[in-house]
């Protein structure tokens, strides 16, 4: 699934629009040269999260990527019972998209597919994230949700509220949000106090 959607912006952009399907790669490459010259390592920000949003006829993609700390409070292997609860009901929060994002009812969205990916979840941990490391000296850990749902009206689907993801896990201040749709590509940054991204 993951290819899909980083294959999505290419394929639905005509090719005379194609550099802009490289936006992705370059704002990512300058939030993550923003990290480094303010000492943070990667793209990895507490309190920050990143979501792409793709819109394609009846199909609606979302990917979360955000610090475990974001979601369940820490980053280290949850050995307590007490961590072992914390991300057990993080992980059932987050199978249940439609509780998440604020989607128009009339666009009647379901939710087709999921993956959850974390190495609190026991996945390995990803390539880039080995060895990255706080000054303070633990390692990062991310979460990441990829969604596929399946929208009966996509064209009543104009933005996707965010409120009730920030409202389940308060510690998230910020979502940097990519949105592929109908009328085009755009990054936007969703808070608390402004919470809805349009399409």
């Amino acid at each position: 699934m993951r290819r899909l959607l980083l294959a999505l912006p290419f394929a639905l952009l005509p090719f005379a629009l194609l550099p802009f399907a490289l936006l992705p790669l370059a704002m990512a490459q300058a939030h993550d040269d923003h990290d480094h010259a303010h000492g943070t390592l990667g793209a990895h920000e507490h309190g920050v999260a990143k979501l792409n949003a793709v819109l394609d006829g009846n199909t609606l993609e979302l990917e979360l990527d955000s610090p475990a700390m974001n979601l369940v409070g820490f980053e280290h292997a949850a050995n307590s019972d007490a961590d072992k609860a914390k991300v057990a009901a993080v992980r059932q929060q987050l199978e249940q998209p439609l509780q998440l994002f604020g989607l128009a009812a009339a666009a009647g969205c379901k939710d087709d597919a999921q993956e959850l990916e974390s190495p609190l979840f026991g996945d390995a941990p990803k390539a880039d994230d080995d060895g990255d490391e706080h000054e303070h000296g633990h390692e990062h850990s991310d979460i990441g949700a990829h969604y596929q749902l399946t929208c009966a009206n996509p064209d009543s689907l104009t933005q996707i509220d965010l409120a009730p993801l920030f409202k389940a896990f308060p510690a998230t201040q910020k979502i940097n949000v990519q949105l592929i749709g109908p009328k085009g590509q755009k990054g936007v940054e969703a808070t608390p106090a402004k919470a809805a991204v349009a399409f």
